[in-house]
């Protein structure tokens, strides 16, 4: 790999030296008034050049390659300008750029520039989905100075990144408006992402490197990317389209031995009728430990390394056809070991699991534009999460193990067009294969689907825009369902835009709800698929391991599993006041049918939960949501974002009302007070807080070259458990207590925005809690990037 990456760096530095055949960019940076604007920053895409406009407002790029950039200018206080330049060589292209004041991060509502939804390898414009769709571009991603995905999406409003214990300590996965980590489709350039554990997508797999930007869609998007996106999806868009040579390395070192390490160059070739970009990621940790009153030593989340490399590569065959591919591999190793604390204070016992894992994704294309407008693009991808796991206790001796490889292949056929100016269409068909091999998954069969969609944009006026979506899945063993999506904008006034969107969701049980075998023997519990349930049963039974069955929900339960379903709405209005100042607000409702959760279905010797899986008849997850974005003075830029969440099985509450057992009574543990149960004790959905907000400082020094920022995260407080055993969450059950989160950095840029130096602070007051295992104390860093690129 290092052989490999010396060669393209070499190779990068080769094309630098060609100076042949390059043009000039100038231009000055004014208000609507004619104003000299100072201090405005310019970037160039798709190659990243950064400039800072002078004391008269002007600036220069000199040593560009032939081909159309876009541009983006900046200042805080104003709204980004986006525009495509064309250079050609040996030509000096002036521009003027008039700024508008307003908040400069916030897109306007009706119409967006095509540009920044662009992506080459995918027709279907992500950001143009009736749900709603939150974008963080690379300025911010860039500003918040995160590392991993997680820590990034922790911080946006509706997100909230959860911890499952009964998974094992990384079972940690996103939650979206009440919908938990199973329900989030993770996608990289449209593509589907595989490998959960305990039905969460580990996000901090995932470096941050090499995005462009990342797409949030919230609430039933079924309709663009099929079942598992029951409650949103999360794609992540790499880096694309370099013109000009150009690499990057950068460095980040502190607490926990946290090591950051990353170069990336990208390069055009073929006299620019081709391009390709590589990233280089590792990354080391030696974990922490959030449980010292029970273990003495080692750790809760685990020491780690992390070797990922992806890729990207374009090449025009023809005027009007390009191919295409990307890449990416990723290996993580860990070995956590725990010695358990006894009640005397003695040590108990000592355990340890090691987990192998490697990720390896590879997509094809080819884009082909016909000479009526007609777009066509053609994808095939491929994905293999193989994860390699054991658990030892006392002596070393295995006391289990699991090793499982889960393979997809998707085929997509896209197509794009525009029968009128103020009508946009896209669909696409396809199909997919996904396979398992797992010893913890008897008789898993092979997973086949195929699919069909289309999705219209229609401009019906200035002020009014209407996006609809239908889409057909049909699955081998639960058949077929079409869902439908339905997005409406109006401008109101010219302060005041509405936003309506609907749609439904369909998902399927996946191999774990329906064919794992998996035993847990330090939480001594077991976890049974209802598709071998009744056999799994009968030879524990047989063997002696079996104290008690409970036969009506084994004969309820056993191979039933049904496929859920959801209806998603999507209500709110956005504010745009005295152009300094927006306000979004509005209310969501998920309405949840048939959604799948874990219930005990038998016992088993020492007293050994054995759980399986059930529809709940329905459950609904609703609340508020609200951001803004505003900016007092120049320099200084103001986000904050607040949620109230509803999350509940309405099931629970029939039972309440019923006075069936257990949810008849309502203990406390602490007094042993039992009396009768009413449905006002029912709080909600495990993991699920009913307040959560945030609040960002950015600040811009823009002639000293200095970024800040400051932020801060709440979450309230959230149900853990059932402590008393009546099957639902009462104020006298298990709790986190609400907490803060306070996150700042300060960067400092050198030598013509060659040179970068960061110090980063999470976590600043240090909290931590031992119900959650994978959130670290403080964690202080410091980092530097170098970028080579041409004046």
């Amino acid at each position: 790999m290092l052989r490999t990456l010396t060669v393209f760096f070499v190779v990068t530095f080769i094309h630098t030296g060609l100076f042949a055949q390059q043009g000039i960019l100038k231009g000055i940076i004014v208000n609507e008034k004619g104003t000299i604007l100072p201090g405005a920053t310019i970037r160039l895409e798709p190659d990243r050049h950064l400039k800072q406009a002078d004391a008269k407002g002007a600036f220069v790029f000199r040593g560009l390659y032939e081909g159309t950039y876009t541009m983006y200018v900046s200042n805080v206080g104003f709204i980004t300008d986006t525009q495509e330049v064309a250079i050609q060589a040996g030509v000096t292209t002036a521009v003027v750029i008039r700024l508008k004041p307003g908040v400069g991060e916030m897109q306007e509502v009706i119409v967006a520039a095509d540009i920044k939804s662009y992506t080459p390898d995918n027709l279907l414009n992500i950001q143009q989905s009736a749900m709603p769709v939150t974008v963080i571009t690379r300025e911010t991603i860039e500003r918040m100075g995160s590392r991993r995905l997680d820590e990034l999406l922790k911080e946006q409003t509706g997100l909230a990144v959860v911890s499952d214990i009964s998974g094992g300590a990384r079972a940690t996965g996103i939650q979206m408006q009440g919908f938990g980590s199973e329900y989030v489709m993770v996608l990289i350039d449209g593509q589907p992402m595989v490998g959960r554990n305990s039905g969460n997508f580990d996000l901090s797999r995932i470096s941050i490197t090499n995005i462009e930007r990342i797409e949030i869609i919230k609430g039933a998007s079924s309709c663009l990317f099929g079942s598992e996106a029951l409650g949103g999806a999360i794609n992540i868009v790499t880096r694309y389209g370099a013109i000009q040579p150009q690499a990057q390395a950068s460095l980040q070192y502190g607490s926990l031995n946290i090591v950051d390490a990353t170069l990336e160059g990208e390069t055009p070739f073929a006299h620019k009728r081709g391009s390709a970009n590589l990233s280089a990621n590792y990354y080391h940790s030696d974990g922490f430990n959030t449980d010292k009153q029970y273990i003495s030593q080692g750790t809760t989340a685990p020491p780690y390394d992390d070797y990922s490399v992806q890729g990207r590569a374009r090449y025009r065959l023809s005027k009007n056809g390009t191919v295409g591919m990307t890449g990416r591999y990723a290996l993580r190793r860990s070995f956590m070991s725990k010695i358990f604390t006894g009640s005397g204070g003695g040590q108990a016992n000592t355990s340890g699991d090691n987990q192998d894992v490697t990720d390896i994704n590879l997509s094809g294309y080819y884009n082909h534009n016909f000479n009526n407008g007609l777009r066509s693009m053609s994808r095939y991808y491929f994905t293999r999460y193989v994860s390699d796991m054991s658990v030892l206790w006392q002596q070393g001796s295995t006391a289990s193990a699991e090793q499982f490889a889960q393979t997809l292949h998707r085929f997509e056929q896209q197509f794009a067009y525009a029968p009128w100016q103020a009508v946009k269409l896209t669909g696409g068909l396809g199909g997919s294969l996904e396979m398992m091999d797992n010893n913890a998954y008897t008789h898993a069969a092979d997973m086949t689907a195929g699919f069909a969609y289309l999705q219209a944009n229609w401009l019906l006026h200035s002020t009014t825009e209407l996006t609809g979506g239908l889409r057909y899945d049909r699955h081998n063993n639960y058949g077929g369902r079409f869902n439908p999506s339905l997005g409406l904008q109006q401008k109101i006034t010219s302060w005041l835009t509405g936003k309506l969107a609907a749609g439904t969701g369909f998902k399927t049980p996946d191999f774990k709800n329906r064919y794992q075998v998996f035993l847990n023997p330090l939480s001594n519990y077991m976890v049974v698929g209802t598709e071998v349930l009744g056999e799994t049963l009968k030879q524990l039974e047989a063997a002696g391991q079996i104290s008690e069955i409970r036969q009506h929900l084994l004969q309820q339960l056993d191979g039933n599993l049904q496929a859920e379903k959801s209806t998603s709405l999507n209500m709110s209005l956005l504010f745009k006041l005295n152009n300094t100042f927006k306000l979004e607000a509005g209310v969501f409702y998920h309405d949840i049918r048939n959604q799948i959760n874990s219930i005990q279905v038998a016992t088993g010797s020492n007293n050994r939960q054995i759980f399986t899986y059930q529809n709940l008849p329905k459950s609904v997850n609703k609340g508020v949501e609200a951001s803004c974005s505003w900016t007092p003075i120049t320099g200084l830029e103001i986000n904050g974002g607040y949620q109230y969440l509803i999350a509940k099985d309405r099931s629970v509450e029939v039972s309440i009302r019923a006075a069936n057992w257990p949810w008849n009574k309502v203990r406390n543990n602490e007094t042993g007070e039992t009396r009768s149960s009413i449905p006002s004790d029912y709080w909600g959905i495990e993991n699920r807080s009913r307040h959560m907000a945030n609040l960002r400082v950015f600040y811009s020094w823009r002639a000293a070259g200095i970024n800040a920022s400051f932020r801060v995260n709440y979450r309230g407080k959230y149900p853990f458990g059932d402590a008393n055993n009546n099957a639902f969450i009462d104020r006298y059950d298990t709790f986190v207590e609400g907490f803060f989160l306070l996150n700042a950095s300060i960067e400092k840029r050198l030598l013509k925005d060659h040179l970068s130096l960061r110090i980063t602070a999470d976590n600043i007051t240090d909290y931590t809690d031992r119900l959650m295992p994978a959130q670290p104390g403080r964690i202080v860093l410091l980092g530097a990037v170098y970028r080579w690129h041409m004046d």
